[in-house]
């Protein structure tokens, strides 16, 4: 008897190993509008394991900020399922965080006020917001600046109390809209390395969405490629870089340049190409 419980056991943990932390079986999402419809995706299937950073490239209006969305619940598709944790996402997803490049942060608050707001709404005891926020901002590189109102700091400060806000709660999932977009090189190039390092820490599942192919490379494990709506996968490309990886190096990999290749090759529009 003994035997067969722990063959039970065994079996239940590899299906729970096995279960994807994020999955999209045959999506399809129309937006209407004005008696007009838009189809943005279109039989859309990927899935990605717990502690896996996965980054989306591809042309403006082909549906990457929809799939965050669908992610998180704040919408729903038109066919097919949105999965998180092998649940469906049926209404706002709590278990996720959502980082987008527009400013979120609360004039009124100060940084450490900002990034206590999650706990706070979820009603955690004063003495654990304390201890977190105080973690937290050691890790993101605010250390100092924790009485800074937002109009106080830099781009790359509010960007790093933002991130701290999005992780206080420790969500499963991290979704990243463009986070850095805005920035200038220098500063993305730090807040990149940054990520990378909050990323090898605490090994969150992530799914980071970006028009920068060798932001792409730098970040992730897999890059997808999304084609002109309605969406389709172009390109699944595992990321041959081993970590960690330091930010300002990783294009010097020889493994860099065939990456970036076929990235831009599958990002060309067919009618581009040669014949």
């Amino acid at each position: 008897m003994r035997s067969v419980h722990l063959s039970v056991v065994s079996e239940q943990s590899s299906e729970a190993q096995s279960t994807p932390a994020v999955e999209l079986r045959g999506v399809g999402k129309t937006f209407t509008a004005r008696n007009s419809r838009v189809e943005v995706l279109s039989g859309l299937n990927f899935s990605l394991q717990s502690g896996e950073f996965l980054a989306i490239v591809g042309p403006s209006g082909s549906g990457k900020s929809t799939v965050l969305n669908l992610l998180a619940g704040l919408d729903r598709p038109t066919a097919g399922a949105v999965l998180c944790q092998g649940e469906p996402v049926a209404a706002i997803n709590t278990g996720i965080g959502y980082l987008t490049q527009h400013d979120s942060l609360l004039p009124w608050r100060t940084v450490e006020q900002n990034i206590a707001v999650p706990l706070e709404i979820r009603h955690v005891d004063r003495g654990e917001i304390a201890a977190r926020v105080h973690d937290l901002i050691a890790q993101v590189g605010l250390e100092g600046f924790e009485r800074h109102y937002p109009n106080q700091l830099s781009g790359g400060m509010r960007k790093r109390a933002m991130l701290a806000r999005t992780l206080i709660y420790d969500p499963t999932v991290l979704l990243m809209d463009e986070p850095f977009g805005p920035l200038d090189a220098q500063l993305k190039l730090a807040l990149q390395g940054e990520l990378l390092k909050l990323w090898s820490a605490r090994r969150k599942t992530v799914v980071f969405v970006t028009h920068d192919i060798v932001e792409a490379i730098t970040l992730a494990d897999r890059v997808l490629v999304f084609s002109a709506r309605p969406c389709q996968i172009r390109l699944d490309e595992p990321i041959a870089i081993p970590r960690p990886r330091e930010v300002h190096e990783v294009r010097f990999h020889p493994a860099f340049e065939e990456h970036y290749r076929r990235l831009w090759a599958a990002l060309e529009p067919p009618a581009r190409r040669p014949s």
